[in-house]
């Protein structure tokens, strides 16, 4: 950024002025900054999107220094204008105009809430460039403001491109096939192994307790520590098995909460049902709930992991059976 762009000449009120009380240097200083913050929003875009998505980078990318362009043609029409100094003023300061913050120089957010963010701030700047040049009866600048609000519009096509919803480029489809396996590597597969583990592994102690007693208590208990105690156990092997780093996994942390709930949750599933206070209309519905998690399982294997139905039914019922009966068989002996 030049100095002198950062040099203030007034003290700018509390006091919101209206959009038409602005002389032409002001309205001119505030396209200035406005192309500024969204040239620094674009920029912090594309750099948190450059390993992910770097078809979407490029375009961010493009459409930053296009914004560093529009400010530098703004910036020597002032200064042929009116000189070196330009003065302070934001949208904060006016009435009258509509401006989307930038927000990604201050947090992450995700690649579909910066398309859609894109896409405001370019509606509203092509919005302001109009109202702007139907302020000021100056031909120079309100040629170059109505330019401008043509080039934003410009932007706008070039934000649709980048959105979801258009047909994807060659570029897009790697970045969407990209996106899908980092979710089934980030969320799906600890999801899953804590799914498994939280569902069968309990399955034993839940209905050995469940026969040795006959009370429903017991091996509610039994069952909501063997959870508890599990997921805890798969929370923390998960995070601290990989990194992420090499193998893009993702963090470590995300992946541990994620297997580890999940572990709680297929324990939880079929221990619930003990708090009916009846021992076989409780283990009847505890035989139903684990059913379903398994046939869950099995769906999840289908979906994300290209696993035939039928196979992975198969498999995770007959896992699920044997460790079902070795947990009865214990109980009653």
């Amino acid at each position: 950024m030049d100095g002198m762009t950062a040099t203030a000449t007034r003290s700018w009120g509390r006091r919101k002025r209206h959009f038409g009380e602005l002389s032409d240097p002001e309205i001119l200083a505030l396209a200035i900054n406005s192309e500024e913050e969204a040239a620094r929003a674009y920029t912090e875009f594309a750099e948190q999107l450059r390993n992910d998505y770097p078809d979407s980078a490029r375009m961010f990318t493009e459409m930053a220094l296009e914004e560093v362009e529009h400010r530098h043609l703004l910036i020597d029409l002032f200064k042929k204008k009116f000189g070196e100094t330009i003065p302070t003023i934001r949208a904060d300061d006016v009435r009258g105009i509509s401006q989307e913050r930038p927000s990604g120089m201050l947090k992450p957010i995700r690649v579909d809430a910066m398309r859609q963010q894109a896409r405001v701030m370019e509606t509203n700047a092509s919005r302001f460039y109009h109202q702007a040049a139907s302020c000021t009866s100056d031909a120079t600048i309100r040629n170059l403001l109505g330019d401008l609000a043509i080039a934003e519009s410009a932007h706008e096509k070039t934000a649709d491109e980048i959105d979801e919803d258009t047909p994807p480029t060659e570029g897009r489809v790697k970045e969407v096939d990209d996106a899908k396996r980092r979710f089934v590597l980030q969320i799906v597969q600890p999801g899953l192994v804590g799914l498994m583990d939280g569902s069968v592994s309990t399955l034993a102690p839940v209905f050995a307790a469940a026969f040795a007693t006959h009370s429903s208590w017991n091996a509610f208990l039994v069952g909501l520590a063997a959870s508890i105690g599990a997921g805890i156990s798969m929370g923390f092997a998960e995070a601290l098995a990989d990194d992420g780093k090499l193998s893009g996994r993702g963090t470590p942390y995300l992946r541990g909460l994620v297997c580890g709930l999940m572990t709680i949750a297929g324990g939880i599933g079929h221990t619930l049902p003990y708090l009916i206070p009846d021992f076989w209309t409780a283990t009847i519905m505890a035989g139903v709930v684990v059913v379903i998690e398994l046939l869950t399982i099995a769906w999840i294997q289908w979906r994300y992991m290209a696993t035939p139905p039928l196979a992975a039914a198969a498999k995770v019922m007959l896992g699920g059976a044997l460790v079902l009966a070795a947990g009865i068989l214990i109980g009653v002996s």
